[in-house]
């Protein structure tokens, strides 16, 4: 099933906590998997990031959010458990609690920079029991899922700007570009360690890359400029495997387009590289080549090892 989104995690969280008995974060994560009926590919899946499960991170952000609106509290580092304001919301809880519920509660309004209407904010509805002002914009997103989102379509805007630039170069030009890439990423990092071949001689390999420095170890490259429209088919990744076949080496075959799914599935029975346009703009990100860093945010979290030398 798909996964649910932090606020559905708020009522059936608390109603957990209703037992009055603190627990543990791994004991809150276990019920609402089973709560919501999650297999093991729903709580693996991770966030773009690759930094932590999507799980764990709506869970997290469920629990902080029922948190600053006083409705659990975090006795010790790691456990939750309800407080008398959470006991009596329990009486009155709505099919989902979402940000505009939680602020009835000036804690959360002060955590999410909601209004009171003392401040501007607009007055709730007859017996909601307090101002509410403008909630969170998206109450289905935790800021882990907007930023990754965030994060995630400035990159695809950068992989869209690459590959222009790419395409401006020549296809000579194009195949010094993909050794130069090779080399960043560590493929025979030592001096003159790969190289483009003569046109009139290449039979089909633009460049070789040694790996080590008495040769041993070698890649041919094939390295086409097409357009998004030219799709790679077999025949040519064919064409490619029989320019190489008798020689000691590995293959790979860049192209600033696609390949057709069975120009992928004999490339894999052939064991021949294959680079896309988007793992090619992809790795040049990862990399840092062709790329210069405009801005870094640094995201951190509380280090418990630092506070458990403080704990008697």
């Amino acid at each position: 099933m798909a996964l649910p989104k932090y606020n559905e995690f708020h009522v059936p969280m608390l109603k957990f906590l209703a037992d009055g008995k603190p627990h543990k974060v791994k004991e809150v994560r276990k019920a609402m998997r089973e709560y919501f009926h999650l297999s093991d590919e729903d709580v693996s899946e991770m966030l773009p990031s690759g930094r932590i499960t999507t799980f764990a991170s709506r869970v997290g952000w469920a629990s902080t959010y029922l948190n600053k609106a006083g409705l659990i509290d975090k006795p010790v580092r790691g456990e939750f458990l309800i407080t008398e304001e959470g006991r009596k919301a329990l009486e009155h809880l709505p099919e989902v609690i979402d940000s505009k519920w939680l602020c009835r509660y000036e804690s959360f309004r002060q955590f999410s920079g909601a209004k009171s209407e003392a401040d501007g904010g607009a007055a709730v509805a007859a017996g909601d029991g307090a101002s509410l002002g403008q909630e969170p914009e998206d109450d289905e997103e935790t800021p882990d899922d907007v930023f990754e989102s965030a994060f995630q379509k400035i990159n695809r805007e950068l992989q869209d700007s690459l590959m222009d630039e790419i395409m401006k170069v020549s296809p000579k030009a194009f195949e010094q570009m993909v050794l130069d890439l090779m080399a960043k990423m560590g493929y025979g990092t030592f001096e003159n360690a790969g190289r483009t071949t003569q046109y009139s001689q290449d039979e089909g390999i633009d460049g070789i890359i040694m790996e080590d420095k008495l040769g041993f170890d070698l890649i041919y490259i094939q390295a086409k400029k097409w357009g998004k429209d030219h799709v790679v088919g077999r025949p040519e990744v064919q064409s490619f495997v029989g320019a190489i076949a008798g020689r000691d080496g590995q293959g790979l075959f860049v192209t600033t387009s696609s390949f057709s799914r069975q120009a992928q599935e004999y490339a894999e029975k052939q064991h021949i590289i294959l680079m896309d346009g988007e793992k090619l703009t992809n790795y040049m990100i990862e990399y840092n080549f062709g790329v210069r860093t405009r801005k870094v945010f640094e995201i951190k979290a509380v280090d418990t090892d630092v506070f458990n030398e403080y704990e008697e």
